[in-house]
């Protein structure tokens, strides 16, 4: 273990943020903090830090061990380029090697006892300078600034001009050159591209050291850390494995919770039914039964109602008027800003239901490509059409289509001005802005509040074609996977530009990628994209090496090749799936249709078994409405009779309650 956090507790004046919270960190281990927005994943890495004083509990680092600290803003303000900027860091090496080189020049002149001296000083610096890798300093320098995203030209930027995104990729820079036993990175893949990204993924699945990772990035998480932290309610939950299986077993576990937690309710309600009968019998046998039966249900615990998620969005996404099948095409678009050629001769057409993702590195036009289409942006040739009855939604990462000035509720209602104040009170707080947070200026509202508002808009306009720009930014998990499902259900069109790559391979039908000014296209989500990347741009380097040397090659097209490589992927496949009779995949087909006949069969069973159990059941309650009938009581035979017959249901029904069980833990 190189790190233990112990009963931390953090509180904000009356608010509980960290109550209680414990985990450790073993060597090597890659972890991640995850929680919605709010719940303390920031404070507690500065906590861990010494940035923050906790108000209890300990934080203990194994002896000799170092932190490295990434924050999610950085202030660096330097007069060094990029590139000095980050190999101070490499000082000592720097040092040492200058140290080498005077040794080396001294030495020719030295003889006796002072040479021996700088000889043994040489040898040891020479060794040390290797073994620290100092042969290889400034090349590790290059690789990271490159991975990063910064192109040789940066290099000679100086700090102090940057943006802040740019500040923080060189923060972080730095802290992988210094190489600490312990990684902490608030929000690493902010500010960096899907190239930048996928580096850092290897970089860290690669790190010797241990990693924590606060990110709201969960195909990140997902290739990069093996344990999960959840902060929920100022509270701690462990899990091992990546995102996906930790969002797997907090679904189940939260079933299993709500199950408990009904099944209880249901079995309290039951017990209180049958105390209230046997009391309504005033007899002494029936009372002591009752109170029997009442001390044995003071005695059980009752479960705590699962806390509803209520401070999730609530979005609603339906298009009013149903499209043409032909939503949009593009014909030669081509767009420059003076010198820099961001795309041309662009042709790709939207087909209604498609929900296409535009993916490319950093200022390759994704953006200005939707700003085109939303006619926002002048295209320098090309034409776009609309198809028969298109309605277009717009969602500006930048929320330029937002007023500053407004108020929360006027920027609806003016919107909308059919709403009623109910109704647009009951839209914003769908969107988490309830009581006076409505009447907040748009202009004083946070990234994430703002695109809330946007979202709002947007679910309010009916639209059958969304344009989203960035739709995740600013949004915790909760939110993004809210928005996924929103959109996987909406019967419209969607085209959106996103980093995102979780929720692209969530939403994704279709992917376009923008790449030296052009775009290609793959039929699939971003598992897909990345399986077949290689074969297309492999595909395509041949058709650009058949341009230059003039040959046959040279008259294919990018489509073309596209068509080529998705035939030979579908021809594969479909290869892939005949399979002889008594192959693996013919006896696992044998086994999945076996099982599904146990299933069918156990759902029949339980069926029938509850269907038993409500007609006995009926039975049961119409004896006890008999029972208490004066003319019943007097006819002891009748009496006689119904009392062995209630006893004999009772005895089925309980026999009936044990096979149901069985049967339903079964199902489960």
């Amino acid at each position: 273990m190189i790190l233990s956090c112990s009963n931390i507790c953090k509180a904000f004046g009356s608010e509980t943020i960290l109550d209680q919270v414990s985990f450790h960190i073993e060597d090597h281990e890659k972890a991640a903090i995850v929680g919605i927005n709010g719940a303390g994943k920031s404070t507690l890495l500065k906590i861990i830090v010494g940035e923050l004083g906790a108000d209890d509990g300990v934080v203990a680092l194994s002896r000799g061990k170092t932190l490295g600290y990434l924050a999610q803003h950085q202030d660096l303000d330097s007069s060094r380029t990029i590139y000095d900027e980050v190999l101070e860091i490499k000082r000592p090496l720097i040092q040492m090697e200058e140290r080498i080189r005077f040794l080396e020049t001294e030495m020719k002149d030295k003889s006796g006892e002072d040479l021996d001296n700088m000889f043994r000083e040489y040898n040891r610096l020479s060794h040390e300078f290797e073994r620290l890798n100092g042969y290889a300093y400034q090349s590790e320098v290059t690789g990271v600034l490159k991975g990063l995203g910064f192109s040789q030209e940066d290099f000679t930027k100086t700090v102090s001009t940057l943006s802040g995104g740019q500040k923080t990729r060189v923060a972080l820079g730095r802290l992988l050159l210094v190489n600490p036993d312990i990684l902490l990175l608030d929000e690493p893949t902010n500010h960096l591209d899907m190239e930048s990204i996928a580096w850092l993924e290897g970089y860290l699945s690669n790190y010797t050291g241990s990693v924590i990772i606060v990110a709201h990035d969960r195909y990140f998480l997902d290739r990069t850390v093996k344990k999960i932290i959840e902060l929920d309610g100022g509270k701690a939950t462990v899990f091992t494995g990546n995102y996906t299986a930790y969002s797997e077993k907090k679904a189940m576990l939260r079933q299993a919770r709500i199950k408990a937690y009904l099944n209880q309710q249901q079995e309290i309600r039951h017990q209180e039914e049958v105390i209230a009968k046997l009391k309504s019998f005033n007899r002494e046998k029936s009372i002591k039964r009752a109170e029997s039966r009442e001390k044995m249900l003071a005695k059980i615990e009752v479960l705590e109602k699962p806390v509803e998620i209520d401070d999730a969005m609530d979005i609603r996404l339906e298009p009013q008027v149903i499209s043409g099948n032909d939503v949009m095409t593009v014909k030669n678009l081509s767009k420059s800003f003076g010198a820099l050629h961001l795309f041309s001769h662009v042709d790709f057409e939207i087909k209604r239901g498609e929900r296409v993702a535009v993916i490319g590195n950093n200022g390759t036009g994704k953006t200005t490509l939707l700003k085109i289409i939303n006619q926002m942006e002048t295209a320098d040739t090309g034409e776009i059409h609309l198809g028969s009855k298109v309605q277009i939604g717009y969602y500006d990462q930048e929320h330029q289509v937002l007023h500053m000035e407004k108020t929360v509720f006027e920027e609806i209602q003016d919107t909308y001005p059919g709403m009623t104040n109910t109704q647009v009170r009951n839209c914003l707080a769908s969107f988490l802005f309830t009581g006076d947070d409505v009447f907040k200026r748009i202009g004083d509202l946070s990234g994430g509040e703002r695109g809330r508002v946007s979202l709002a808009k947007l679910m309010l306009s009916e639209s059958n074609f969304l344009i989203l720009d960035e739709p995740t930014n600013h949004l915790d998990i909760t939110s993004k996977e809210i928005l996924e499902d929103a959109l996987n259900r909406y019967t419209g069109t969607v085209l959106y530009v996103s980093h995102d790559r979780y929720f692209i391979n969530r939403t994704a039908t279709r992917i376009l990628e923008l790449t030296g000014q052009s775009f290609l296209n793959y039929i699939g989500n971003y598992d897909y994209y990345l399986e077949k990347k290689d074969v297309i741009q492999g595909l395509l380097a041949a058709e650009n090496a058949g341009k230059d040397s003039k040959g046959a090659a040279a008259g294919f097209t990018v489509q073309g090749l596209q068509a080529a490589a998705f035939q030979k992927a579908s021809s594969s496949e479909a290869g892939s799936n005949k399979s002889p009779a008594g192959s693996p995949k013919a006896s696992d087909w044998k086994a999945q249709k076996e099982e599904q006949a146990r299933i069918r069969k156990r759902q029949n069973d339980l069926k029938r078994t509850e269907e038993e159990i409500h007609k006995l059941e009926t039975r049961n309650g119409e004896i006890d409405e008999l029972l208490t009938r004066e003319d019943v009581c007097r006819d002891v035979p009748k009496l006689i009779e119904l009392n062995k017959e209630k006893e004999s249901l009772e005895e089925s029904l309980m026999e009936l309650y044990d096979l149901w069980e069985t049967l339903a833990g079964e199902e489960e």
